[in-house]
Protein backbone atom coordinates (compact mmCIF):
# COMPACT_ATOMS: atom_id res chain seq x y z
CA UNK A 1 0.00 0.00 0.00
CA UNK A 2 1.37 3.40 -0.93
CA UNK A 3 1.00 6.40 1.39
CA UNK A 4 -0.92 9.62 1.01
CA UNK A 5 2.16 11.81 1.34
CA UNK A 6 2.33 14.57 -1.26
CA UNK A 7 5.54 16.63 -1.42
CA UNK A 8 3.71 19.63 -2.81
CA UNK A 9 4.83 23.20 -2.18
CA UNK A 10 2.80 25.42 0.15
CA UNK A 11 -0.38 26.57 -1.50
CA UNK A 12 -0.33 23.83 -4.18
CA UNK A 13 -3.50 21.77 -4.02
CA UNK A 14 -5.60 19.76 -6.45
CA UNK A 15 -8.49 21.73 -7.86
CA UNK A 16 -11.60 21.79 -5.72
CA UNK A 17 -14.30 19.56 -7.18
CA UNK A 18 -16.81 22.31 -6.55
CA UNK A 19 -19.63 21.09 -8.76
CA UNK A 20 -19.93 17.43 -7.71
CA UNK A 21 -19.18 18.13 -4.04
CA UNK A 22 -21.84 20.84 -3.86
CA UNK A 23 -24.23 18.51 -5.69
CA UNK A 24 -23.73 15.84 -3.01
CA UNK A 25 -24.16 18.44 -0.26
CA UNK A 26 -27.31 19.79 -1.91
CA UNK A 27 -28.77 16.29 -2.23
CA UNK A 28 -28.22 15.71 1.50
CA UNK A 29 -29.77 19.07 2.29
CA UNK A 30 -32.83 18.35 0.16
CA UNK A 31 -33.30 14.89 1.69
CA UNK A 32 -33.09 16.20 5.26
CA UNK A 33 -35.36 19.12 4.50
CA UNK A 34 -37.94 16.85 2.89
CA UNK A 35 -38.34 14.78 6.07
CA UNK A 36 -37.64 17.44 8.70
CA UNK A 37 -41.30 18.02 9.53
CA UNK A 38 -42.61 14.55 8.81
CA UNK A 39 -43.21 13.33 12.38
CA UNK A 40 -42.83 15.81 15.22
CA UNK A 41 -40.52 17.09 17.91
CA UNK A 42 -37.97 14.72 19.38
CA UNK A 43 -37.93 14.72 23.19
CA UNK A 44 -34.59 16.55 23.42
CA UNK A 45 -35.79 19.21 20.98
CA UNK A 46 -38.72 19.96 23.27
CA UNK A 47 -36.24 20.17 26.15
CA UNK A 48 -34.06 22.64 24.24
CA UNK A 49 -37.13 24.78 23.62
CA UNK A 50 -37.99 24.69 27.33
CA UNK A 51 -34.40 25.49 28.28
CA UNK A 52 -34.43 28.37 25.83
CA UNK A 53 -37.19 29.93 27.91
CA UNK A 54 -34.74 29.84 30.85
CA UNK A 55 -31.58 31.14 29.21
CA UNK A 56 -28.49 30.71 31.35
CA UNK A 57 -24.73 30.42 30.87
CA UNK A 58 -25.01 26.73 31.59
CA UNK A 59 -27.32 23.85 32.36
CA UNK A 60 -26.99 20.73 34.44
CA UNK A 61 -26.60 18.56 31.36
CA UNK A 62 -25.15 20.82 28.64
CA UNK A 63 -23.60 24.15 27.71
CA UNK A 64 -25.90 26.98 26.53
CA UNK A 65 -25.72 27.08 22.72
CA UNK A 66 -28.48 24.61 21.72
CA UNK A 67 -31.17 26.17 23.97
CA UNK A 68 -30.30 29.59 22.56
CA UNK A 69 -30.44 28.28 19.00
CA UNK A 70 -33.79 26.57 19.66
CA UNK A 71 -35.19 29.78 21.10
CA UNK A 72 -34.10 31.79 18.04
CA UNK A 73 -35.53 29.29 15.53
CA UNK A 74 -38.82 29.06 17.42
CA UNK A 75 -39.02 32.85 17.49
CA UNK A 76 -38.68 32.88 13.69
CA UNK A 77 -41.43 30.30 13.17
CA UNK A 78 -43.21 29.38 16.43
CA UNK A 79 -44.25 25.75 16.55
CA UNK A 80 -42.51 24.77 13.31
CA UNK A 81 -40.49 21.55 13.61
CA UNK A 82 -39.11 22.01 10.10
CA UNK A 83 -37.74 25.48 10.80
CA UNK A 84 -36.30 24.37 14.14
CA UNK A 85 -34.21 21.80 12.28
CA UNK A 86 -32.80 24.10 9.59
CA UNK A 87 -29.52 24.63 11.52
CA UNK A 88 -29.11 20.86 11.85
CA UNK A 89 -29.56 20.40 8.11
CA UNK A 90 -27.01 23.13 7.40
CA UNK A 91 -24.57 21.51 9.81
CA UNK A 92 -24.68 18.17 7.96
CA UNK A 93 -24.35 19.95 4.61
CA UNK A 94 -21.24 21.64 6.04
CA UNK A 95 -19.91 18.23 7.15
CA UNK A 96 -20.19 16.94 3.59
CA UNK A 97 -18.21 19.90 2.24
CA UNK A 98 -15.60 19.75 5.01
CA UNK A 99 -14.96 16.07 4.32
CA UNK A 100 -14.21 16.94 0.70
CA UNK A 101 -11.91 19.76 1.81
CA UNK A 102 -10.08 17.34 4.09
CA UNK A 103 -9.52 14.97 1.17
CA UNK A 104 -8.22 17.89 -0.88
CA UNK A 105 -5.81 18.96 1.88
CA UNK A 106 -4.50 15.40 2.00
CA UNK A 107 -3.73 15.59 -1.70
CA UNK A 108 -6.92 14.11 -3.07
CA UNK A 109 -8.20 15.15 -6.45
CA UNK A 110 -11.70 15.27 -7.83
CA UNK A 111 -12.55 11.59 -7.27
CA UNK A 112 -11.19 11.47 -3.71
CA UNK A 113 -13.09 14.61 -2.77
CA UNK A 114 -16.38 13.23 -4.08
CA UNK A 115 -15.79 9.89 -2.36
CA UNK A 116 -15.18 11.60 0.98
CA UNK A 117 -18.23 13.83 0.60
CA UNK A 118 -20.34 10.85 -0.45
CA UNK A 119 -19.25 8.82 2.57
CA UNK A 120 -20.65 11.45 4.91
CA UNK A 121 -23.80 11.59 2.79
CA UNK A 122 -24.48 7.86 3.28
CA UNK A 123 -23.32 7.63 6.89
CA UNK A 124 -26.17 6.46 9.18
CA UNK A 125 -24.68 8.38 12.10
CA UNK A 126 -24.58 11.73 10.33
CA UNK A 127 -27.99 11.37 8.67
CA UNK A 128 -29.79 10.11 11.79
CA UNK A 129 -28.49 12.90 14.03
CA UNK A 130 -28.62 15.45 11.21
CA UNK A 131 -32.35 15.00 11.12
CA UNK A 132 -32.60 16.46 14.65
CA UNK A 133 -31.59 19.65 16.41
CA UNK A 134 -29.22 17.96 18.84
CA UNK A 135 -25.81 18.43 20.41
CA UNK A 136 -24.73 15.24 18.63
CA UNK A 137 -25.45 16.99 15.32
CA UNK A 138 -23.27 20.06 15.82
CA UNK A 139 -20.39 18.72 17.90
CA UNK A 140 -18.99 16.38 15.19
CA UNK A 141 -19.14 19.10 12.53
CA UNK A 142 -17.04 21.40 14.71
CA UNK A 143 -14.53 18.59 15.22
CA UNK A 144 -14.28 18.17 11.44
CA UNK A 145 -13.63 21.90 11.10
CA UNK A 146 -10.89 21.66 13.74
CA UNK A 147 -9.29 18.73 11.93
CA UNK A 148 -9.33 20.59 8.63
CA UNK A 149 -7.67 23.62 10.23
CA UNK A 150 -4.93 21.44 11.71
CA UNK A 151 -4.32 19.57 8.44
CA UNK A 152 -4.17 22.84 6.56
CA UNK A 153 -1.72 24.27 9.11
CA UNK A 154 0.54 21.26 8.62
CA UNK A 155 0.69 22.09 4.93
CA UNK A 156 1.09 25.90 4.91
CA UNK A 157 2.14 26.77 8.51
CA UNK A 158 -0.16 29.79 8.69
CA UNK A 159 -0.66 30.51 12.39
CA UNK A 160 -3.94 32.30 11.76
CA UNK A 161 -5.36 28.80 11.33
CA UNK A 162 -4.41 28.01 14.92
CA UNK A 163 -6.20 31.11 16.16
CA UNK A 164 -9.21 30.05 14.12
CA UNK A 165 -9.04 26.61 15.74
CA UNK A 166 -9.31 28.33 19.13
CA UNK A 167 -12.46 30.11 18.00
CA UNK A 168 -13.98 26.87 16.68
CA UNK A 169 -13.09 25.18 19.95
CA UNK A 170 -14.79 28.00 21.87
CA UNK A 171 -17.98 27.37 19.89
CA UNK A 172 -17.70 23.60 20.39
CA UNK A 173 -17.42 24.12 24.15
CA UNK A 174 -20.79 25.86 24.06
CA UNK A 175 -22.31 22.70 22.54
CA UNK A 176 -20.58 19.88 24.44
CA UNK A 177 -17.45 19.52 26.54
CA UNK A 178 -16.28 16.50 24.53
CA UNK A 179 -13.88 18.61 22.49
CA UNK A 180 -11.63 18.73 25.56
CA UNK A 181 -11.04 15.02 25.01
CA UNK A 182 -10.19 15.66 21.35
CA UNK A 183 -7.55 18.24 22.23
CA UNK A 184 -6.11 16.19 25.11
CA UNK A 185 -5.51 13.24 22.79
CA UNK A 186 -4.44 15.36 19.80
CA UNK A 187 -1.77 17.24 21.74
CA UNK A 188 -0.30 14.00 23.05
CA UNK A 189 -0.40 12.58 19.53
CA UNK A 190 1.49 15.60 18.19
CA UNK A 191 4.05 15.32 20.98
CA UNK A 192 4.66 11.67 20.15
CA UNK A 193 4.33 11.70 16.36
CA UNK A 194 4.95 15.31 15.38
CA UNK A 195 4.84 17.90 14.05
CA UNK A 196 6.19 19.07 17.44
CA UNK A 197 6.65 22.53 15.98
CA UNK A 198 2.89 22.92 16.43
CA UNK A 199 3.32 22.85 20.21
CA UNK A 200 5.86 25.70 20.05
CA UNK A 201 3.57 28.06 18.20
CA UNK A 202 2.21 30.88 20.43
CA UNK A 203 -0.89 31.06 18.23
CA UNK A 204 -1.92 27.57 19.34
CA UNK A 205 -1.91 28.57 22.99
CA UNK A 206 -3.47 31.93 22.22
CA UNK A 207 -6.32 30.08 20.53
CA UNK A 208 -6.57 27.86 23.59
CA UNK A 209 -6.80 30.95 25.78
CA UNK A 210 -9.66 32.27 23.61
CA UNK A 211 -11.53 28.98 24.05
CA UNK A 212 -10.90 28.95 27.80
CA UNK A 213 -12.04 32.54 28.29
CA UNK A 214 -15.21 31.93 26.28
CA UNK A 215 -16.04 29.03 28.58
CA UNK A 216 -15.53 30.90 31.87
CA UNK A 217 -19.22 31.95 32.23
CA UNK A 218 -20.35 28.35 31.79
CA UNK A 219 -17.77 27.09 34.28
CA UNK A 220 -18.87 29.71 36.80
CA UNK A 221 -22.49 28.55 36.40
CA UNK A 222 -21.38 24.96 36.98
CA UNK A 223 -19.39 25.97 40.07
CA UNK A 224 -22.30 27.92 41.55
CA UNK A 225 -24.61 24.93 41.06
CA UNK A 226 -22.36 22.18 42.38
CA UNK A 227 -20.83 20.99 39.07
CA UNK A 228 -23.85 18.95 37.91
CA UNK A 229 -22.15 18.34 34.55
CA UNK A 230 -19.61 16.09 36.28
CA UNK A 231 -22.42 14.08 37.82
CA UNK A 232 -24.09 13.97 34.40
CA UNK A 233 -20.94 12.43 32.96
CA UNK A 234 -21.13 9.64 35.52
CA UNK A 235 -24.81 9.10 34.68
CA UNK A 236 -23.99 8.77 30.96
CA UNK A 237 -21.21 6.30 31.75
CA UNK A 238 -23.70 4.27 33.77
CA UNK A 239 -26.18 4.35 30.90
CA UNK A 240 -23.60 3.06 28.43
CA UNK A 241 -24.88 -0.46 29.06
CA UNK A 242 -27.69 0.30 26.60
CA UNK A 243 -25.07 0.09 23.87
CA UNK A 244 -23.37 -3.01 25.21
CA UNK A 245 -20.85 -1.05 27.30
CA UNK A 246 -17.21 -1.40 26.25
CA UNK A 247 -18.02 -4.57 24.31
CA UNK A 248 -20.56 -2.85 22.09
CA UNK A 249 -18.76 0.49 21.75
CA UNK A 250 -16.69 -0.17 18.64
CA UNK A 251 -19.28 -2.36 16.85
CA UNK A 252 -21.92 0.32 17.22
CA UNK A 253 -19.34 2.91 16.19
CA UNK A 254 -18.86 0.94 12.98
CA UNK A 255 -22.61 0.81 12.45
CA UNK A 256 -22.74 4.60 12.79
CA UNK A 257 -19.91 4.93 10.29
CA UNK A 258 -21.67 2.69 7.82
CA UNK A 259 -21.17 -1.06 7.55
CA UNK A 260 -20.07 -0.88 3.92
CA UNK A 261 -18.48 2.30 2.61
CA UNK A 262 -17.73 4.13 5.86
CA UNK A 263 -16.23 1.21 7.74
CA UNK A 264 -13.96 0.08 4.90
CA UNK A 265 -12.72 3.56 4.03
CA UNK A 266 -12.23 4.26 7.74
CA UNK A 267 -9.91 1.29 8.18
CA UNK A 268 -8.05 2.09 4.97
CA UNK A 269 -7.76 5.70 6.10
CA UNK A 270 -6.23 4.76 9.46
CA UNK A 271 -3.60 2.62 7.75
CA UNK A 272 -2.84 5.34 5.19
CA UNK A 273 -2.45 8.01 7.87
CA UNK A 274 -0.23 5.79 10.02
CA UNK A 275 2.05 5.37 7.00
CA UNK A 276 2.21 9.12 6.38
CA UNK A 277 4.71 10.75 8.82
CA UNK A 278 3.28 14.23 8.31
CA UNK A 279 -0.25 13.13 9.18
CA UNK A 280 0.35 10.18 11.50
CA UNK A 281 -0.86 12.21 14.48
CA UNK A 282 -4.36 12.23 12.95
CA UNK A 283 -4.62 8.43 13.03
CA UNK A 284 -3.24 8.32 16.57
CA UNK A 285 -5.75 10.98 17.60
CA UNK A 286 -8.66 9.05 16.12
CA UNK A 287 -7.58 5.81 17.80
CA UNK A 288 -6.86 7.60 21.08
CA UNK A 289 -10.25 9.29 21.12
CA UNK A 290 -11.92 5.92 20.56
CA UNK A 291 -10.01 4.36 23.46
CA UNK A 292 -10.68 7.36 25.72
CA UNK A 293 -14.43 7.38 25.21
CA UNK A 294 -14.62 3.61 25.45
CA UNK A 295 -12.83 3.65 28.81
CA UNK A 296 -14.87 6.48 30.33
CA UNK A 297 -18.21 5.02 29.26
CA UNK A 298 -18.95 7.39 26.39
CA UNK A 299 -21.51 6.71 23.71
CA UNK A 300 -20.50 5.25 20.34
CA UNK A 301 -21.69 8.30 18.39
CA UNK A 302 -19.05 10.38 20.20
CA UNK A 303 -16.65 9.07 17.53
CA UNK A 304 -18.45 10.81 14.67
CA UNK A 305 -16.16 13.84 14.70
CA UNK A 306 -12.98 11.85 13.96
CA UNK A 307 -14.43 9.65 11.22
CA UNK A 308 -14.41 12.09 8.24
CA UNK A 309 -10.63 12.56 8.32
CA UNK A 310 -10.28 8.78 8.13
CA UNK A 311 -12.77 8.67 5.27
CA UNK A 312 -10.88 11.47 3.52
CA UNK A 313 -7.58 9.63 3.85
CA UNK A 314 -9.22 6.42 2.70
CA UNK A 315 -10.74 8.21 -0.28
CA UNK A 316 -7.34 9.60 -1.27
CA UNK A 317 -5.88 6.12 -1.13
CA UNK A 318 -8.81 4.73 -3.13
CA UNK A 319 -8.13 7.23 -5.90
CA UNK A 320 -4.52 6.05 -6.27
CA UNK A 321 -3.38 3.16 -8.47
CA UNK A 322 -2.70 -0.26 -7.01
CA UNK A 323 -5.77 -0.57 -4.80
CA UNK A 324 -6.10 -4.03 -3.25
CA UNK A 325 -8.57 -6.28 -5.01
CA UNK A 326 -10.46 -7.18 -1.84
CA UNK A 327 -11.82 -3.64 -1.38
CA UNK A 328 -11.43 -2.13 -4.87
CA UNK A 329 -15.21 -2.36 -5.41
CA UNK A 330 -16.08 -0.36 -2.26
CA UNK A 331 -15.31 3.18 -3.48
CA UNK A 332 -17.55 2.85 -6.54
CA UNK A 333 -20.97 4.28 -7.20
CA UNK A 334 -22.84 0.93 -6.92
CA UNK A 335 -21.54 0.52 -3.35
CA UNK A 336 -22.68 4.04 -2.44
CA UNK A 337 -26.05 3.44 -4.08
CA UNK A 338 -26.47 0.12 -2.24
CA UNK A 339 -25.63 1.86 1.05
CA UNK A 340 -28.17 4.59 0.34
CA UNK A 341 -30.86 1.98 -0.38
CA UNK A 342 -29.99 0.20 2.87
CA UNK A 343 -30.49 3.49 4.74
CA UNK A 344 -33.97 3.75 3.28
CA UNK A 345 -34.82 0.16 4.18
CA UNK A 346 -33.51 0.63 7.72
CA UNK A 347 -35.64 3.77 8.07
CA UNK A 348 -32.67 5.87 9.21
CA UNK A 349 -34.71 8.89 8.15
CA UNK A 350 -38.44 9.21 8.95
CA UNK A 351 -39.69 8.26 5.51
CA UNK A 352 -42.12 5.51 6.52
CA UNK A 353 -45.61 6.49 7.71
CA UNK A 354 -46.23 6.76 11.44
CA UNK A 355 -48.20 3.51 11.29
CA UNK A 356 -44.98 1.66 10.40
CA UNK A 357 -43.85 2.14 14.03
CA UNK A 358 -47.06 0.77 15.53
CA UNK A 359 -46.67 -2.02 18.09
CA UNK A 360 -42.89 -2.05 17.74
CA UNK A 361 -40.98 -2.91 20.95
CA UNK A 362 -38.63 -0.41 22.54
CA UNK A 363 -35.18 -1.01 21.07
CA UNK A 364 -31.91 0.78 20.44
CA UNK A 365 -31.81 2.84 17.28
CA UNK A 366 -35.51 3.45 16.74
CA UNK A 367 -35.43 6.94 18.20
CA UNK A 368 -37.97 8.10 15.64
CA UNK A 369 -40.74 6.78 17.87
CA UNK A 370 -39.88 9.57 20.28
CA UNK A 371 -40.72 12.11 17.59
CA UNK A 372 -44.29 10.78 17.62
CA UNK A 373 -47.16 11.50 19.96
CA UNK A 374 -46.07 14.36 22.24
CA UNK A 375 -48.74 16.76 21.03
CA UNK A 376 -51.38 14.02 21.42
CA UNK A 377 -50.30 13.13 24.97
CA UNK A 378 -50.39 16.58 26.51
CA UNK A 379 -54.22 16.86 26.33
CA UNK A 380 -54.34 14.01 28.87
CA UNK A 381 -52.48 16.25 31.32
CA UNK A 382 -54.73 19.18 30.47
CA UNK A 383 -57.82 17.02 31.03
CA UNK A 384 -56.58 15.89 34.46
CA UNK A 385 -55.93 19.50 35.43
CA UNK A 386 -59.29 20.78 34.15
CA UNK A 387 -61.13 18.03 36.02
CA UNK A 388 -60.05 19.58 39.32
CA UNK A 389 -62.69 21.50 41.25
CA UNK A 390 -62.30 25.26 40.66
CA UNK A 391 -61.09 25.94 44.21
CA UNK A 392 -58.45 23.20 43.89
CA UNK A 393 -57.36 24.16 40.37
CA UNK A 394 -56.81 27.76 41.46
CA UNK A 395 -53.45 27.01 43.11
CA UNK A 396 -52.66 23.58 41.61
CA UNK A 397 -49.46 22.86 39.66
CA UNK A 398 -48.25 20.20 37.24
CA UNK A 399 -45.06 18.31 38.12
CA UNK A 400 -43.45 15.65 35.94
CA UNK A 401 -40.98 12.92 36.77
CA UNK A 402 -39.02 13.18 33.52
CA UNK A 403 -37.69 16.14 31.59
CA UNK A 404 -39.19 15.20 28.23
CA UNK A 405 -42.73 15.14 29.60
CA UNK A 406 -42.20 18.48 31.31
CA UNK A 407 -40.85 19.98 28.09
CA UNK A 408 -43.87 18.68 26.15
CA UNK A 409 -46.30 20.17 28.67
CA UNK A 410 -44.51 23.51 28.60
CA UNK A 411 -44.55 23.63 24.82
CA UNK A 412 -48.05 22.35 24.07
CA UNK A 413 -49.82 23.60 27.22
CA UNK A 414 -47.97 26.79 28.27
CA UNK A 415 -51.02 27.89 30.26
CA UNK A 416 -50.37 25.20 32.87
CA UNK A 417 -47.93 26.02 35.72
CA UNK A 418 -45.55 23.11 35.17
CA UNK A 419 -42.32 22.02 36.86
CA UNK A 420 -39.96 19.06 36.80
CA UNK A 421 -37.16 17.73 38.98
CA UNK A 422 -35.34 15.60 36.37
CA UNK A 423 -32.05 16.60 34.72
CA UNK A 424 -31.63 20.20 33.62
CA UNK A 425 -35.35 20.91 34.04
CA UNK A 426 -34.88 20.78 37.82
CA UNK A 427 -33.00 24.08 37.61
CA UNK A 428 -35.88 25.88 35.86
CA UNK A 429 -37.47 26.67 39.23
CA UNK A 430 -39.56 25.12 41.98
CA UNK A 431 -43.33 25.29 42.44
CA UNK A 432 -44.42 28.28 44.56
CA UNK A 433 -44.73 27.59 48.28
CA UNK A 434 -48.33 28.76 48.16
CA UNK A 435 -49.32 26.12 45.61
CA UNK A 436 -51.64 23.30 46.57
CA UNK A 437 -52.58 20.11 44.73
CA UNK A 438 -50.17 18.54 42.25
CA UNK A 439 -51.09 16.87 38.97
CA UNK A 440 -48.11 14.54 38.74
CA UNK A 441 -46.99 12.80 35.54
CA UNK A 442 -44.93 9.70 36.21
CA UNK A 443 -44.07 7.50 39.18
CA UNK A 444 -44.96 9.47 42.33
CA UNK A 445 -42.88 7.34 44.71
CA UNK A 446 -40.34 10.11 45.39
CA UNK A 447 -42.99 12.73 46.23
CA UNK A 448 -45.71 10.54 47.79
CA UNK A 449 -44.35 10.54 51.38
CA UNK A 450 -44.67 14.34 51.47
CA UNK A 451 -48.41 14.27 50.60
CA UNK A 452 -51.46 13.08 52.44
CA UNK A 453 -53.36 11.65 49.46
CA UNK A 454 -52.17 10.10 46.20
CA UNK A 455 -54.75 9.12 43.58
CA UNK A 456 -54.29 8.01 39.98
CA UNK A 457 -56.46 10.12 37.69
CA UNK A 458 -55.28 9.31 34.17
CA UNK A 459 -52.63 7.97 31.81
CA UNK A 460 -50.70 9.35 28.85
CA UNK A 461 -51.90 7.99 25.52
CA UNK A 462 -50.93 9.30 22.10
CA UNK A 463 -53.71 7.38 20.32
CA UNK A 464 -51.31 6.17 17.64
CA UNK A 465 -50.23 2.71 18.85
CA UNK A 466 -46.62 3.93 18.78
CA UNK A 467 -44.93 3.14 22.08
CA UNK A 468 -42.62 6.08 22.68
CA UNK A 469 -40.91 6.35 26.06
CA UNK A 470 -43.84 8.20 27.64
CA UNK A 471 -46.68 6.03 26.34
CA UNK A 472 -48.70 4.63 29.25
CA UNK A 473 -47.18 6.95 31.86
CA UNK A 474 -49.68 7.37 34.73
CA UNK A 475 -51.07 10.69 35.96
CA UNK A 476 -51.67 11.15 39.68
CA UNK A 477 -53.27 13.77 41.88
CA UNK A 478 -51.22 14.56 44.99
CA UNK A 479 -52.92 16.51 47.79
CA UNK A 480 -52.07 17.61 51.32
CA UNK A 481 -48.40 18.57 50.99
CA UNK A 482 -46.60 18.52 54.35
CA UNK A 483 -43.08 19.58 53.33
CA UNK A 484 -41.89 22.97 51.93
CA UNK A 485 -41.13 22.80 48.21
CA UNK A 486 -37.60 24.11 48.62
CA UNK A 487 -36.81 21.21 50.96
CA UNK A 488 -38.74 18.66 48.93
CA UNK A 489 -37.12 19.71 45.65
CA UNK A 490 -33.65 19.27 47.04
CA UNK A 491 -34.49 15.72 48.08
CA UNK A 492 -36.06 14.60 44.76
CA UNK A 493 -33.96 16.49 42.18
CA UNK A 494 -31.86 14.04 40.17
CA UNK A 495 -30.03 13.54 36.88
Amino acid sequence: MTTIERPAPAGALPALARGPVLAVAAAVGVALTAVSGRYGYFGDELYFLAAGQHLAWGYADQPPLLPLLALLMDAIAPGSVAVLRIPATLAIVAAVVLAALLARELGGGRRAQVLAAGTVAVSPGFLATGHLLATSTFDPVLWIALTWLLVRWVRIRDDRLLLASGIVTAVALQVKFLVVGFWAVALVAVLVCGPRELLRRPALWAGGAVAALATVPTLLWQARNGWPQLAMGRIIAGESVYAGGMVGFLPLGFVGAGLLVGSVLGVVGIVALLRAPRHRFLAVTALGVAVLFMLVGGRPYYLAGVLPVLWAAGAVRAAQPGVSAWWRWVPTWPAYALTAVALLLLNVLPIAPVSAHADQPLQIGNFQRDEIGWAQMVPDVQAAFRALPPDVARDAVVVTGDYWSLSAVRHFAPELPSFGFHRGAAWFGTPPEGSGAVVFVGDPAALAPAFGRVTQVGVLDNDQRVANLAQGTPIFLLEGRRVPWVQLWESVRHL
